[in-house]
């Protein structure tokens, strides 16, 4: 292992500052070691699981090293603000929004050479980590969405779990009309990833790249198909509510947590969420992977953190700690942890034979249709500039049909994504 570059306590002492929004600096001796920057609050137990992973890091290699963890409302200006200043740590856990961005400012290290064959990780993952051909974002965790559902509300009503589009409808009208005071199936209008497995469900897409340029698919006539099926459950089926319409993914939860909400599109994350706020509600709770139109699966996005390396930092020494992390040990104790998945193929698949109803059919979706959105350096703008959410909310809200809701994000996504 070649030797760790020397971090010096001003270089410290100005991070510390930066995530205060502040500068500075001083000119105290200089310290070695790795220093990590990791986004808050997506394991709750995170302290002592870093403190594990240093011992046995420090223990291997004789490196210590240092954590410092970031609120995600604070991540990307401080990522920022560290490559003015020259202040950012070695190895980072990144939002896979973040990994093309950074690519294509010239901040991250390419991995291509030490992560080798990356068949063994999640290909949603890898292509999301994959920038001009080269990897700069290894996949460390993944959390997708399916269909969560109140098993108690099926089991009174004779329900059966929806394989397709047409039962998933039926199967909502049928609770709607049963259940008065209970929103069947919400069709959340601020909610991106909630309307993008439809857009992907019915064979239609977001956008491409076609040689130098990107193209807007949300045009096209399957797209179309996809967002007249979702928000007509809402307009055309009554199995959803008016206030859904301006509802985050956020608002879905808290109405779930309220036993106003029988089944909605949810993250892996969120049934140990409605189980600590109701745990007698968490044991009526089920879930399966949102359908295709004609039975198998509808794509959802899967998201998730990479872990990247930034220019300047030793890889070799980076790299190391990446495989700790990654590796089945610390994947494992990860999971268990923060409930999100880990980001290898087999550590999925052993979970996809979990005889946990709330396990087994998140790691289905992520296995079988698990999508990125468009891997670009601009597509946080478009996330920013709320474009899925608007189109969706204009259908919603009747102040537009899908054809001019479509048309309209389509040009903003397009002129987001090939900007200079």
């Amino acid at each position: 292992m070649q030797p760790m570059i020397p971090r010096t306590a001003a270089v410290l002492t100005a991070l510390a500052l930066t995530a205060a929004g502040c500068g500075g600096g001083g000119d105290d001796e200089a310290s070695e070691g790795l220093l990590v920057w990791i986004m808050e609050g997506t394991n709750p137990d995170a302290t002592a699981y870093f403190d594990a992973v240093g011992e046995r890091y420090e223990e291997e290699t004789g490196t210590p090293v240092e954590v410092q963890f970031v609120p995600w409302a604070d991540a990307h200006d401080r990522f920022t603000k560290g490559m003015a200043g020259g202040t950012l740590p070695d190895v980072a856990e990144l939002g896979t929004t973040f990994t093309p961005e950074f690519a294509e400012l010239g901040a991250l290290a390419d991995l291509t050479g030490q992560a080798g064959d990356t068949s063994a990780y999640n290909e949603a993952l890898v292509e999301a980590g994959t920038y001009d051909g080269s990897l700069y974002g290894m996949p460390w965790y993944a959390g997708v969405r399916s269909v969560l559902y109140r098993t108690d509300v099926f089991e009174e009503h004779g329900l059966e779990v929806p394989e397709n589009w047409d039962e998933l409808r039926e199967t909502a009208v049928a609770i709607s009309e049963a259940e008065e005071d209970m929103v069947a199936f919400p069709v959340p209008g601020d909610a991106a990833y909630s309307v993008m497995p439809f857009v992907w469900g019915a064979g239609g897409g977001i956008a491409e790249r076609s040689g130098d340029r990107w193209e807007g698919l949300l045009t096209s006539e399957e797209s179309r198909e996809g967002l007249t099926y979702y928000t007509d459950l809402a307009l055309e089926d009554g199995v959803s509510s008016t206030g859904a319409a301006t509802w985050k993914e956020t608002d879905v939860q808290d109405n779930f947590v309220d036993g106003n909400v029988a089944m909605a599109i949810s993250g892996s994350w969120t049934p140990r969420a409605i189980s600590e706020a109701d745990p007698e509600l968490g044991e009526n709770l089920g879930a399966f992977p949102i359908p295709g139109p004609d039975g198998g699966y509808s794509p959802s996005f899967l998201g998730g953190s990479h872990l990247g390396v930034f220019e300047g930092a030793d890889t070799e020494a980076a790299w190391s700690y990446i495989e700790l992390l990654t590796g089945d040990e610390f994947a494992r104790r990860w999971t268990e942890e923060s409930t999100y998945f880990p980001g290898k193929q087999a550590q999925i698949e052993a979970l996809a034979d979990s005889e946990d109803p709330l396990v087994r059919p998140f790691a289905e979706q992520i296995l079988e249709a698990g999508r990125a959105a468009p891997v670009s350096p601009k597509w946080g703008e478009v996330e920013g500039a709320q474009v899925l959410p608007g189109m969706t909310q204009s259908v919603l809200n009747g102040d537009a049909t899908v054809e001019e809701a479509t048309e309209t994000a389509n040009t903003e996504i397009e002129d987001t994504l090939n900007q200079d």
